[in-house]
């Protein structure tokens, strides 16, 4: 078998269905397999599972034992070359595990290959790609240097500034949202520290491929949706755990003076404040106008119903799939039926009008929910939608 996707999901149903939808798209004529393996939610993940998804393998945790011990349990039932770990909450399209196997093939001393990662509104994750955190590397990034000298070495090392978000390279960290790589690597490596809870544990798997003389890379040329917000709330449990990650990390593979610990300590508070006023201070605009891409005219009635707004039909029948601008300043809402647009071209779209004024949808397969998320650190939103074939 060449590829096992295993994704860790807790409590995000909806986004769950989605990611599992379009992953299912992506392997089509792949020999591969996908693990969800479930982390004791209490929603109904595991009823959707078994209800939509029958072929998929699904785990059952008695605990939710953390993201590293989670994903551990999936990889040791996977049968791939190689394995992707991948976050719920994601959207893939059609060509990318196509497009990130060939370039796997191709590398020698392969470590682990991340991909261009947006938000829900379209906005490329400056974290698709990132430098070691040592000491100074972390400093830049709390106090915000790297900002002020966006392409000077010596500040712009924790987004590898050294490649652009639309080229390809070599990059020493990558994301756990999205992560390929040979499961042999992974198991060599020892898989997720399961000491650290969560944060810190992509960082550290990435480091430890490294410390095994393997070349990690960003890969560009397919984009991924991570609808980051959903599985990190920003509270005062985030920032706990968040600086529990950083203590790990830096316990294990570095030495540093007292003075800079308590340093550190003190500006991982700070940014963890910074980050939680971020998450609090977001304000929904009411959305005036809502555009319906699909080929299916019937579920105009239906959405308007669920949201209580009119809703404005494009036909894809008929028409190509851009965007008219609307006579209005207000707030746009997009929303992309997934039964008529490939997740491929739903993502291209999201990339090329992002702006201010547009927020995004995906209509799911079964045409049961909306789901998007206006920002990186915001919920998401799930609007379900009354259904009768």
């Amino acid at each position: 078998m060449q590829l096992s996707v295993i994704i860790l999901n807790y409590n995000v149903r909806y986004f769950l269905e989605l990611c599992v939808s379009s992953v299912q798209e992506a392997l089509n004529g792949i020999d591969a397999e996908i693990l969800v393996v479930d982390n004791n939610s209490t929603d109904d993940s595991c009823k959707m599972m078994k209800t939509r998804f029958p072929n998929v393998k699904l785990i059952e945790n008695k605990e939710n034992s953390g993201f590293p011990k989670g994903n551990n349990i999936g990889v040791a039932e996977a049968k791939g070359k190689y394995i992707c770990i991948l976050n719920p909450d994601t959207v893939v399209a059609e060509d990318t595990f196509v497009k990130v196997l060939a370039f796997a093939e191709r590398q020698k001393n392969l470590g682990i290959v991340g991909v261009k990662l947006i938000d829900g509104s379209g906005n490329f994750l400056p974290e698709s790609k990132r430098g070691i955190p040592t000491p100074w590397v972390a400093f830049t990034k709390i106090t915000a240097l790297y900002k002020l000298f966006p392409k000077t070495v010596l500040f712009d090392s924790y987004y590898a500034g050294h490649l652009s978000e639309n080229q390809t390279g070599k990059v020493e960290i990558l994301v756990g949202a999205f992560m390929v790589m040979e499961r042999q690597l992974y198991l060599d490596v020892g898989g997720f520290d399961e000491d650290c809870f969560m944060y810190s544990d992509d960082i550290d798997l990435s480091y430890m491929a490294l410390q095994k003389g393997k070349t990690n890379y960003y890969f560009h040329d397919t984009t991924v949706i991570h609808y980051k917000g959903e599985s990190t709330i920003k509270d005062g449990t985030y920032m706990k755990r968040f600086q529990e990650a950083m203590n790990f990390f830096y316990k294990k593979h570095f030495k540093v003076s007292f003075l800079f610990s308590v340093f550190m300590k003190i500006g991982i508070v700070f940014f963890s404040l910074v980050k939680m006023v971020q998450g609090k201070s977001l304000v929904q605009k009411e959305k005036e106008h809502f555009v319906l891409y699909s080929k299916n005219k019937s579920l105009v009635q239906k959405i308007e119903t669920a949201l209580r707004k009119k809703v404005v039909f494009h036909d894809l029948n008929t028409e190509k799939m851009v965007f008219s601008s609307l006579t209005t300043e207000s707030p746009v809402e997009i929303l992309l039926d997934a039964n008529s647009i490939p997740f491929k071209d739903s993502i291209a779209f999201m990339e090329r009008i992002k702006n201010k004024r547009f927020t995004f949808k995906i209509l799911s397969k079964n045409n049961g929910f909306l789901i998007g998320s206006d920002n990186s650190n915001e919920r998401g939103t799930i609007i379900e939608i009354s259904y009768t074939n």
